[in-house]
């Protein structure tokens, strides 16, 4: 087996774009619930977001030498999302990592382990979402896998999927259902707009949904 597939399928630049404008809560749900990482994967500071196709990387536990390589095959606007193994402690991604992939126009990170130089990185503007931050060093001796399927967050990522993550979260869409999960997160925002409406207008959630016929069903009493 090859420790690097080179040729991946990315859905078209214009799905990713549209994909964007929504959140990842948003979309979680239009697409039936399915993507979600786990709640500790969030973005290394408020106001980060990222959207782009998978570019996916598997790194043993403390080495980050496949991930060096990862950054400089990868193409502008892939989100590299790497699994770093059970090591939280080992920070494989700094401040040099950063730079190098924000000068190639890469559309950010997501990952299992941990980062380090989190304020340089924050100042260079590249979006970085990661379990944790540590500053211990990493070795670079091991051979991992460039573009094979991972399990990132509890989610597997092939590559190519779309990697949608903003302030709550990341969620991770199949590529075949991109196009598809744009419309229907539009379709929701849509919706929920009008529920604004009706809520400024004086009605409550549980109201406008219907949420009392849910209560009676189960049995529910009142005195």
């Amino acid at each position: 087996m090859a420790n690097y597939i080179r040729a991946i399928v990315r859905p078209a630049a214009g799905i990713a774009a549209d994909l964007r404008r929504h959140g990842s809560a948003t979309v979680h749900e239009a697409i039936g619930r399915l993507g979600a990482m786990r709640r500790e994967i969030k973005p290394i500071a408020r106001g980060m977001k990222v959207c782009g196709p998978a570019f996916t990387v598997r790194c043993p536990a403390g080495d980050n030498l496949t991930l060096l390589k990862a950054i400089r095959e990868a193409e502008k606007g892939d989100v590299l999302v790497v699994d770093f193994g059970r090591l939280p402690e080992a920070g494989p991604f700094g401040e040099l990592a950063a730079l190098e992939c924000h000068l190639k126009g890469l559309g950010g990170l997501v990952t299992t382990g941990s980062v380090r130089d989190s304020a340089e990185i924050i100042a260079l503007g590249f979006p970085v979402f990661s379990a944790a931050i540590s500053i211990v060093g990493t070795a670079k001796e091991s051979l991992g896998q460039i573009n094979h399927p991972v399990a990132t967050g509890e989610v597997i990522v092939r590559p190519g999927d779309l990697v949608l993550g903003d302030d709550d979260g990341v969620v991770v869409v199949p590529r075949e259902l991109a196009e598809e999960a744009g419309r229907k997160a539009a379709a929701r925002q849509a919706k929920e707009a009008a529920v604004m409406e009706r809520l400024r207008a004086g009605e409550s959630l549980f109201d406008i949904y219907g949420y009392q016929k849910t209560l009676d069903r189960r049995g529910w009493t009142e005195e």
